[in-house]
């Protein structure tokens, strides 16, 4: 393992530092497979993540085009040498893949391959996952007829075994992020249920408020008119709450699809409903925000979410302004009211958060900063900044 730039030390420990910066597991799959392929000298390098029903739960390719691998179609299954890898859980040396006995062809638009090399990921006995490599790439002027690795195949005893390393952290890598990944949903399961007690109780009370109000109104009708037109506008303002309450609540509980349309939008589009939701103004802006890692992403949608249910809920501000920057390859939250404001030392002292507890512990989670500025009269202005991957 000591031939060429790309198998020192340094680039083994960049690869496997790469792969634990990661803790989703798609993200993860994605540093594994790209490692692979640059310490390696391959073409092509793929991950396939096995299902129980003879497919690939999640299968992640380096050095294909997305428009190459749209036009090759569905996932691959578990036959050929894919099967043999996960099935027996030993590696494979090719020299050429398309003249195995077990090779049974690849779809139209599938790049061409020929030497290969392949190894089981695995976690104690279970095999979680099969790395490959396919087309080592030669010096330049090496014959293609005649390669450089044992047996006709490109790659070396020495590749197989760096291979091996690699696999093996990436079995820790891929088990911590589907760890991390149970315990996030389950603490969104948490959250989602105390929202739901939330709920539950404050819209319990403006309707209980409701049914009282419109009581007393049915009783004053004949007798005072008067008093029981104030009844009824009181009725029409209870039921104003309650529906601004269900409103929040719901873009509260909705899973937020940051998978699908990322920061900017996810946020934009739950701004716009609070807007239209409450009496305050509430605005967005995004000034050059690049993609974020999805921890980072999910962590500024939750401190937004909990900022913004202060600014909306306790301070009384007529508007609340929400911007998100780019800042180098990360990105900087800020947002602001015109609200009531308070003195952060005092809400402290008096065992009170306002969620700041929470706000901070998410951005010191993700390797961000959390800054609240605030004093009596003045607003409030919370700044989350995070460095980006």
């Amino acid at each position: 393992m000591s031939q060429g730039p790309r198998s020192g030390l340094y680039a083994v420990s960049s690869a496997l530092l790469a792969m634990s910066r990661h803790l989703e597991v798609r993200d993860v799959l994605k540093t594994i497979v790209a490692s692979a392929r640059e310490l390696l000298d391959a073409q092509y390098a793929a991950l396939g993540v096995p299902d129980d029903h003879g497919g690939f739960a999640q299968f992640v390719v380096d050095g294909v085009s997305d428009a190459q691998w749209k036009a090759i179609g569905p996932l691959p299954r578990q036959h050929g040498i894919l099967a043999a890898m996960l099935r027996e859980a030993r590696p494979e040396r090719l020299a050429d893949v398309r003249e195995d006995p077990r090779f049974e062809g690849w779809p139209h638009a599938h790049p061409d391959m020929s030497d290969f090399l392949g190894l089981p990921i695995r976690d104690g006995d279970e095999v979680i996952g099969a790395l490959f490599l396919a087309n080592k790439l030669r010096p330049a002027g090496e014959d293609p007829a005649r390669p450089g690795g044992e047996g006709g195949c490109g790659f070396t005893e020495d590749d197989e075994e760096l291979l091996g390393i690699l696999a093996q952290h990436a079995a820790i890598a891929l088990t911590n992020a589907r760890l991390y990944e149970r315990s996030r949903e389950l603490t969104i399961a948490e959250e989602r249920s105390r929202l739901a007690h939330e709920l539950h109780d404050a819209v319990s009370q403006k309707l209980f408020s409701l049914r009282l109000t419109a009581q007393a109104a049915a009783t004053l009708v004949d007798r005072d008119p008067s008093r029981a037109k104030g009844e009824l506008q009181q009725v029409a303002a209870l039921a104003a709450e309650a529906t601004e309450e269900l409103r929040a609540a719901v873009v509260e509980l909705r899973p937020a699809a940051l998978d699908e349309d990322g920061l900017v939008a996810t946020l934009r589009t739950q701004i716009q409903v609070l807007d239209r939701a409450h009496g305050a103004r509430v605005t967005f802006t995004a000034h050059g925000v690049r993609a974020l890692p999805a921890s980072q992403e999910e962590a500024m949608l939750r401190v937004s979410q909990e900022a913004l249910h202060n600014a909306l809920r306790h301070s009384g501000a007529t508007h609340v302004d929400v911007i998100l920057d780019r800042r180098g390859s990360g990105a900087l939250l800020r947002v602001t009211d015109d609200g009531s404001g308070f003195d952060p030392a005092a809400i402290r002292s008096a065992g009170r958060h306002l969620g700041l507890v929470s706000m901070r512990d998410r951005a010191s989670g993700v390797g961000g900063t959390l800054t609240v500025e605030s004093a009596p009269g003045k607003g409030t202005t919370i700044e989350m900044e995070v460095p980006g991957g």
